[in-house]
């Protein structure tokens, strides 16, 4: 589904999970309507399934160049497990346009990496069963991070059956090693795919952090936290 930015400065584009296979109603417009409730310009990209890497990839890079065209400064995504790897794959790999760049990413119990053994079926689906060591390398959100990636938001729960918190640590540490703002927060309790988690006990309070997380993203002039990294790179 694509929504009209409009005048938008800013504008979050949802991507639910589903394993690549399907995706997760709860994840799609109840997220981008809560974010319209912030004041914050919103829509759900309902990604190709069943597909092979890159087709997910690409067809996110074209909803963000027509989002930008669109008259948007800055585009933020926010995904949820498969959905969350898509949203940290848009940010972090390599060689993307001008017009598809990504602002700033928040990923809720996001897949992180085609390296471990969690979670198969979407890596399987994705990357085919038989994935060289080379393409799950090329695919795995720690191994493309570096100083000049955009902000990040993540957050997962230690209890997650499905795609364990290793997935968020990974990617959280590859973010502190090249001095990445980000934050991270796990919560003790609870499943997978919460989505807002509402009533979910202390995971619930996840989308009051993002929702002050992403008003900070906002205040800052379009570009201005790229042009810190590369003068840091600069530096080095």
């Amino acid at each position: 589904m694509s929504g009209h930015v409009g005048s938008a400065a800013t504008h979050v584009v949802v991507l639910p999970g589903g394993g690549y296979a399907m995706h997760a109603e709860h994840e799609a417009e109840p997220v981008s309507d809560w974010l319209t409730g912030l004041g914050v310009s919103a829509s759900v990209f309902r990604y190709p399934l069943n597909v092979r890497h890159p087709a997910p990839l690409l067809a996110l890079r074209a909803e963000i160049r027509r989002i930008r065209r669109q008259g948007a400064d800055r585009v933020g995504v926010i995904g949820f497990s498969a959905g969350g790897h898509l949203a940290g794959h848009a940010g972090l790999a390599p060689d993307a346009g001008p017009l598809e760049e990504v602002s700033f990413a928040v990923l809720g119990y996001a897949i992180t990496s085609m390296e471990t053994e969690t979670y198969r079926p979407s890596q399987d689906i994705l990357l085919g069963d038989d994935a060289s060591p080379q393409l799950r390398r090329a695919t795995s959100l720690d191994r493309l991070v570096t100083t000049s990636a955009r902000p990040f938001f993540l957050w997962h729960t230690a209890e997650d059956p499905y795609v364990p918190p290793e997935h968020t640590y990974r990617l959280a540490a590859a973010l502190a090693a090249h001095e990445v703002p980000h934050t991270a927060h796990v919560f003790a309790h609870g499943p997978h795919s919460l989505g807002l988690a509402e009533g979910a006990g202390d995971a619930a309070v996840w989308s009051g952090l993002a929702a002050a997380w992403i008003s900070e993203q906002i205040g800052a002039p379009p570009g201005a936290r790229r042009a810190d990294r590369l003068a840091a790179d600069h530096r080095r």
